[in-house]
């Protein structure tokens, strides 16, 4: 379907690691307007599209969209890594660590795991590609 190239085209590298900025970009990796969202939002509004062209277009953001996740991850895996127990805490990063430890998990910065609730696929033209401009604009 499409060809995977084992290496970020921007590669992440944090050497120091820092919780509490990690507890502020989880939320790009799987808040309401991250990128797991923005990318099932693309692939989905894409069946519905009535010309190849937009079909096409949607399936090549969705799938840049999946770039962008694997980036945000990265970053936040390695903010998070090889933590103290007292950096945890005092990050409050805590209650996300009680139940993911180091693993990357989709959830906004309020701890809300990520929900596709968040997005709209109503098979509308019109309504589609607005609900796609107001989520992107919201993240720039």
């Amino acid at each position: 379907m499409f060809v995977y190239e084992k290496k970020l085209q921007y590669p992440v590298k944090v050497k120091n690691t820092n919780p509490k900025l990690a507890s502020v970009i989880i939320s790009q990796y799987g808040g309401p307007d991250g990128e797991l969202g923005a990318s099932l939002r693309y692939l989905s509004q894409r069946f519905s599209m009535p010309y190849p062209e937009l079909k096409g277009l949607l399936t090549d953001i969705g799938t840049e969209e999946l770039g962008h996740l694997e980036m945000i991850g990265a970053l936040v895996h390695q903010l998070t890594r090889n933590l103290t127990e007292e950096q945890i805490r005092s990050a409050g990063f805590d209650t996300y660590f009680v139940d993911r430890t180091a693993g990357v998990y989709p959830t906004a910065a309020s701890g809300f795991p990520y929900s596709a609730a968040s997005m709209a696929c109503k098979g509308d033209l019109v309504a589609d590609l607005t609900e796609d401009l107001a989520a992107d604009g919201a993240i720039a």
